[in-house]
């Protein structure tokens, strides 16, 4: 197993209860990514009592709060301890490749040989920035959500913000709180309310069943993986975080960072229908949540439905903005993030650096699985609820391959 966060021990765990020998490599601490990885006022999307792990639900006295990353780290370090996970910390996992009968393992400690690999380093590994930032001026200051701590370590003055998925507009509003003007650049993007008809509206996404779709049971599952996280935020008022309420704090609102030129930010038009889309989507997912409380006869047990104010979209957005001018002195690029396989010396990974699986299952590795990635097996898989259950499938498959063989069909 490479990597010892929240999926890797989930795997962990569900070998051990098959009676499968198996080594946990982690190249710094257990949850390293939470401790490490993550900007100092950042608290999970998902309400406690989501972080579940097999065997060890939240044990807390706040469930419907969100934990801060000390707290997840510990809750995910207490579950390594509970589970006795045979976890070597300090181990850089330095390459993989095949075999006759398995794989051959080097790390910074040493080599081994094993029959079968697990991949739970996770999704998140580099921060991606597009292209275009290099024809950002040498002056303004570029940072990533990983270099990111909080607004004080950023040069005084204004702020331009890549991005406005959860990180992104998490971001935006902190900066814009410090007193820095926040420029938002908004592409396409997943708008949710925090709460709906009294409910966490992640409470609606587990129970209604959304979150367990698998991942062959959606059409375009490519597009689903690839998706942008929801525009959420944990906080002890369980607010919600949306567009709207980026512009009333004052926030200025643009279009989808198209280039930097000649050292001028171009933005593209089509902001309106950017939000119509959102708002449209948002709007049919809380309809299918009403839906599925009239069949389940839980109507009287919530609210009643909710309606949204659309998104207001800016009478006039600034189609270009120049950077020279000094109004930006730093760029914060929320545009995502990539797993990072340079490490792993098997042909299982496209041009993009993603990895070719079916469902966790890399058929062209036998004896190869990834567990954590977005929308692995279910649409919850990337989250910290949706280990157990594709731990399980894929250990199931795993055993199957070992007592079939090395070399399976």
């Amino acid at each position: 197993m490479v990597g010892a966060g929240h999926t890797g021990l989930a795997i962990s765990r569900v070998l051990t209860e098959h009676s499968i020998d198996h080594v946990v490599l982690e190249r710094h601490e257990v949850a390293n990514s939470w401790r490490r990885e993550r900007w100092d006022s950042l608290r999970l999307l998902t309400p406690n009592w989501q972080s579940r792990l097999p065997g060890y639900p939240y044990r807390g006295k706040d469930p419907d709060g969100f934990m801060t990353m000390p707290e997840i780290a510990a809750h995910i370090s207490g579950f390594a301890a509970a589970t006795s996970a045979p976890v070597r910390t300090h181990t850089t996992v330095t390459s993989v490749r095949r075999i006759d009968g398995g794989y051959h393992v080097v790390t910074d400690k040493g080599e081994m040989r094993c029959r079968s690999v697990a991949l739970a380093s996770g999704s998140a590994n580099i921060p991606y920035v597009p292209e275009v930032r290099q024809g950002a001026p040498e002056r303004i200051e570029s940072v990533t959500p990983f270099d990111y701590r909080n607004p004080e370590r950023l040069p005084s003055g204004g702020v331009l913000v890549v991005g406005a998925s959860a990180t992104g507009v998490q971001l935006a509003d902190e900066i814009q709180r410090s007193g820095r003007q926040v420029t938002l650049s908004v592409g396409e993007h997943v708008r949710l309310p925090r709460m709906y008809r009294g409910r966490d509206v992640l409470w609606w996404m587990e129970t209604s069943g959304v979150w367990k779709q698998r991942y062959d049971e959606i059409d375009d599952i490519e597009r689903a993986r690839r998706l942008p996280s929801p525009q959420l935020i944990g906080t002890q008022e369980r607010a919600t975080l949306d567009l709207n309420v980026l512009r009333a704090a004052g926030i200025e609102i643009v279009g989808r960072l198209a280039t930097i030129r000649d050292g001028c930010a171009l933005f593209s038009g089509g902001l309106a229908n950017q939000f119509a889309l959102a708002d449209l989507k948002m709007q049919r997912l809380l309809d299918s949540f009403d839906a599925w409380a009239r069949d389940s006869a839980l109507d009287v047990e919530v609210s009643p439905p909710e309606r949204f104010e659309a998104t207001h979209a800016p009478v006039s957005p600034r189609l270009s903005l120049d950077l020279r001018r000094g109004e930006i002195r730093s760029i914060v690029w929320a545009t995502g993030f990539r797993p990072d396989y340079r490490w792993l010396e098997v042909p299982v990974v496209n041009p993009k650096g993603e990895l070719r699986h079916d469902g966790g299952v890399v058929r062209e590795a036998p004896g190869m699985y990834a567990i954590g990635l977005p929308v692995l097996r279910r649409r919850r898989s990337s989250f910290i609820l949706g280990a157990e259950d594709d731990a399980r499938d894929l250990v199931g498959h795993l055993a199957r391959f070992l007592s079939d063989g090395a070399r399976p069909t």
